[in-house]
């Protein structure tokens, strides 16, 4: 890793599970690890440029946060429809998979903790990445706060019902949860998550119920939060909500 304004790290390397570049970005020296998803097009520094590290600075300087960002490998795929649908299915099994297996171990090392426990936390369809690791690996991610989120994908694919394949529905919450049994639900249903949402333009609060009743049906621990009309599906609404959930994460007993 190298250094670039101040503290913030970015961290570069080939992933044979993605089969791409990728990066690794972190603001903070000390404080809770957490790993912030982009929005379906962006990268590792999306939350820099979009001015949510700016609301979160006071719990980054505090020493309370530290934060990292990877890029939205899956979604920039979905997005620009890259390849066969069945490969962007591939993908996104692959990109849960790189996340656990090369983002949470480098995490790990930068805190110098091999056994650290990481927050997740994302807007639109960083928020069903969010999801969707914490519900994979409650044994890595022990909170998870999503913000808008956007959690049945099968309308971006663009193929029909009987078309999806494996590497969808496991890595989709909302199809694997029903699956979940033995002691990895039982880690999972100690661990809490917190769905946010507004009711304004572009946002449907409705995702984030369907998310929630799934969760709830397998009893993991969660909450939906509506902010109302006035809030729409944008980032003035995620640089709110965010800096007052992690705030209270954060706070002293």
């Amino acid at each position: 890793m190298s250094q670039h304004e101040g503290i913030k790290t970015v961290g570069r390397w080939h992933s044979d599970r993605v089969q791409r570049q990728v990066t690794l970005a972190r603001w903070g020296t000390y404080g809770q690890p957490i790993l912030i998803f982009p929005t379906a097009g962006g990268d590792a520094e999306e939350i820099e440029r979009m001015h949510l590290v700016t609301v979160l600075r006071p719990l980054i300087d505090a020493g309370k946060l530290k934060v990292y960002a990877c890029d939205s490998v899956a979604g920039m795929a979905l997005v620009k429809s890259e390849g066969h649908p069945r490969h962007r299915m591939w993908l996104q099994n692959q990109f849960h998979h790189y996340v656990r297996h090369e983002v949470v171990p480098a995490i790990r090392a930068d805190c110098q903790s091999p056994e650290l426990e990481v927050w997740a936390a994302g807007a639109s369809f960083g928020a069903f990445h969010a999801v969707a690791v914490t519900c994979r690996f409650p044994d890595v991610f022990s909170r998870c706060l999503a913000l808008s989120g956007t959690y049945d994908l099968r309308r971006f694919f663009q193929c029909g019902p009987s078309e999806f394949t494996h590497d969808f529905w496991v890595s989709s919450p909302l199809h694997f949860l029903p699956t979940l049994s033995g002691y990895h639900l039982e880690v999972l249903q100690r661990r809490f998550i917190l769905l946010a949402s507004g009711e304004g333009r572009a946002e449907d609060i409705g995702e984030s119920w369907a998310m929630a009743n799934a969760l709830g049906a397998r009893g993991v621990p969660n909450r939906v939060d509506s902010w109302g009309h006035a809030w729409p599906h944008d980032w003035e609404t995620w640089r709110k909500m965010a800096p007052q959930y992690l705030a209270e994460w954060t706070r002293s007993p």
